[in-house]
């Protein structure tokens, strides 16, 4: 069933911001399917016109979607990203897309913030999508959890679960036999970036299988071990500074061995974006919440071993 009274006319906000995340500029320009160029070069992140410009015209924009709102936590950057991506309505408070749009998108990856920056639409029953990652504390997942019980209509993932360079893995995998052992990459925090390394992946085991985490790591360089019942330890390295060596997955396992980078972004983003508006479309998320909530103990578990020493922290102590 439909999230929207009608999914041939949708009307989304976009709403926050927060630096090191240009993702207004670009799920914008990707939604509404053009763009500012002059504008777009001056947004402030280099790879965005960059991936944008390499793709055709016809790449951009998903049929019947518009990005009609924004508001970003200062109003210059809302100015910015509405001339760049073409958004007719720019809003002085987010509360007052209620009414005005269908759903609602929030392109911040502060998982800390997530229930105070959600909260208002999901009380007032607005479908969202919510950027990675869902949330980085106990607490938090309580509270979205029991929004997920209530009915409470909202997704949020990584990108990385979408890569096609990890899709084809996927389709390979009865070369590897039995996975041994799985390694991901990523730059920045583990409270950030830890999920796109785990949501990477996550889809190569079975979930409701995850067992315990331990990260021997530091703040600047997180290295965990998340282990899982079907005998595969994953290790996902998040170093804040560690750019050139973003998205790299390894799978090993009994037979054989895949590695592949994860290079082709604007596919990445667009397809987790069409899948956000499938699910306003026809009421089916791409993903389990269990899924989501999983990842969360895993990332809430890291933060947890770092703060005592490495400890291994088992998933069953987050308690939702």
């Amino acid at each position: 069933m439909a999230l929207v009274k009608n999914p041939d006319d949708i009307c989304l906000a976009m709403l926050g911001m927060v630096e090191g995340n240009g993702h207004p500029f670009s799920w914008s320009a990707i939604i509404n399917g053009r763009y500012d160029k002059h504008a777009m070069v001056r947004c402030g992140y280099p790879v965005i016109p960059q991936y944008l410009g390499a793709q055709p015209v016809e790449a951009l924009g998903i049929p019947d979607v518009k990005v009609t709102h924004v508001w970003c936590d200062d109003p210059a950057d809302a100015a910015r990203v509405a001339r760049a991506a073409f958004i007719p309505h720019i809003v002085a408070d987010p509360r007052e897309v209620i009414g005005q749009v269908d759903a609602v998108i929030i392109p911040t990856d502060k998982g800390r913030e997530h229930v105070d920056r959600a909260r208002p639409f999901i009380e007032a029953g607005l479908p969202i999508f919510i950027d990675k990652p869902l949330t980085d504390n106990e607490e938090h997942l309580r509270q979205f959890v029991q929004w997920h019980r209530e009915g409470k209509p909202f997704l949020s993932s990584s990108c990385m679960r979408y890569a096609k360079e990890y899709a084809a893995c996927r389709r390979r995998l009865g070369e590897v036999g039995e996975l041994r052992l799985i390694t991901m990459t990523t730059a920045k925090s583990w409270e950030r970036y830890g999920i796109h390394a785990l949501e990477g992946v996550y889809p190569f085991l079975a979930p409701g299988g995850w067992l315990s985490a331990a990260n021997t790591g530091t703040s600047q360089a997180n290295v965990v071990h998340v282990r899982h019942r079907d005998g595969a330890s994953v290790v996902l390295a998040a170093i804040d500074d560690m750019y050139g060596g973003f998205g790299f997955l390894n799978l090993h396992g009994t037979k054989g061995s895949l590695a592949a980078r994860f290079e082709d972004t604007f596919h990445a983003f667009k397809a987790q974006l069409v899948a956000f508006v499938e699910y306003l479309r026809t009421g089916r998320p791409p993903v389990a919440f269990d899924q989501t909530a999983e990842m969360m103990r895993i990332i809430i578990a890291g933060i947890r071993s770092r703060a005592e020493s490495g400890r291994t922290v088992p998933l069953g102590e987050i308690e939702i």
